[in-house]
C-alpha cells in the first residue's frame, strides 16, 4: 500500500513540475510595460521584458521577428552595444526569413559590422546577400512617429533620447513644444546630411577617419576620468551652500573696477554653484589622475624647449 501511495505521489509530482505556468498578466499589458520601460530610458528593463513576451506568449513569428528587431534595436541606437545588437539581427535574418524586417535586418548588420571595426566582414556580408530588398518596411518602434525619411521612422522616443544624452543646461532649451519641434527639425537635417555624406563615400575620407580617431581617444579619456570620479558623493544642497560661501565674488554682479554693486544670494544661484562645485572636483580629480600616470609612467616633459 505504502509503494502505491509514494508512486501516486511521486507521478503527481511529475505532473505539477511539468505543467506550463499561464501568465499572470495579459499579453498585451507586458508588451506595454517592455515599451514604457524603452520609452522612460530603462532598456535593459525592457529588453528583459520583450524576452519574457516572446518566450511566455503564443506569439506568431511576425510579431517574434518585430520584437527581436526592437531588441536589437535597442542594443544599437541606445546602449550601443554592437555585438549584442548584431546577434539579435542575425536571429532575425536567419530564424525569420519571411519577414518584412529583412531588408532593414541586412543594413543594419552591416551598420554594427562596420562599427566593431570589421570592414571586411561587412563587404563581405553585403557581397554575399547582393542586393539589400528595397521594399522592406521598418517596424514602428515605441512612440508616437514624428517624423519619416523615406522608409524610416523618427519616433517620440528617438527625439527623447537625443536631448537626454545632452547636458542638462542644454536640455531645457527643448523642455517645452516649440523646442521639441525645433530639435526635432534639426535631428532630421543632421541625419539627411549624414545620409548624403555616406553615400558620396565621406566614411572612408582620411579626414574623417582622423577625426573620428580623435573623437574616439578623447571619449575614451573621458571614461577613464569618469571612473576616477565614480566614488565621489553627489553634490547636496549643503555642499553648494559652502562652497558659495567659499566663493562669493563669483556670484557678485562688479563694476568695471570691479567692485561689488550686489551681492546675489544663495538660493538665487544655487544651480550655478553646484554646477560650478562639480566643475571643480572633476579638475582636481583630473589633476590627480594626470599626477598619478605621469608617475607611474616615468614621463619626462622638457617645457623649457617649447617654441
Amino acid at each position: 500500500m505504502k509503494k502505491y501511495l509514494l508512486l501516486i505521489l511521486a507521478f503527481s509530482f511529475f505532473i505539477s513540475c511539468n505543467e506550463t505556468k499561464t501568465p499572470q498578466v495579459s499579453a498585451d499589458s507586458k508588451l506595454q510595460l517592455a515599451n514604457t520601460f524603452y520609452n522612460n530610458g530603462l532598456y535593459e528593463a525592457a529588453v528583459n521584458e520583450y524576452l519574457e513576451y516572446i518566450n511566455n506568449y503564443a506569439v506568431d513569428a511576425n510579431r517574434q521577428a518585430s520584437t527581436f528587431y526592437n531588441i536589437a534595436n535597442i542594443y544599437f541606437d541606445r546602449i550601443n552595444d554592437y555585438e549584442k545588437a548584431l546577434q539579435y539581427y542575425f536571429k532575425i535574418k536567419y530564424l525569420y526569413p519571411e519577414s518584412t524586417l529583412q531588408g532593414e535586418v541586412g543594413k543594419r548588420i552591416v551598420n554594427c559590422l562596420e562599427r566593431l571595426k570589421r570592414s571586411k566582414d561587412a563587404n563581405r556580408y553585403v557581397q554575399q546577400e547582393a542586393a539589400l530588398d528595397k521594399n522592406s518596411v521598418q517596424e514602428k518602434r515605441p512612440g508616437a512617429v514624428l517624423a519619416e525619411i523615406g522608409e524610416r521612422k523618427i519616433t517620440q522616443g528617438d527625439i527623447d533620447f537625443e536631448i537626454s544624452k545632452m547636458p542638462s543646461y542644454m536640455q531645457n532649451q527643448f523642455a517645452d513644444k516649440k523646442g521639441r519641434q525645433e530639435f526635432l527639425q534639426q535631428f532630421v537635417i543632421q541625419e539627411l546630411l549624414y545620409d548624403t555624406a555616406k553615400k558620396q563615400g565621406l566614411d572612408k575620407d582620411k579626414e574623417v577617419i582622423e577625426g573620428t580617431f580623435r573623437i574616439q581617444k578623447s571619449l575614451m579619456s573621458e571614461k577613464i576620468l569618469q571612473a576616477e570620479m565614480k566614488d565621489q558623493p553627489q553634490i547636496t544642497a549643503a555642499d553648494a551652500q559652502l562652497f558659495y560661501n567659499a566663493n562669493k565674488d563669483r556670484y557678485a554682479e562688479k563694476d568695471e573696477k570691479g567692485k561689488i554693486k550686489k551681492q546675489k544670494a544663495f538660493n538665487e544661484v544655487a544651480e550655478q554653484a553646484a554646477r560650478d562645485l562639480a566643475f571643480q572636483r572633476q579638475q582636481e580629480a583630473y589633476q590627480r589622475l594626470a599626477e598619478r600616470l605621469i608617475k607611474a609612467n616615468n614621463v619626462k616633459i622638457y617645457e623649457d624647449k617649447v617654441k
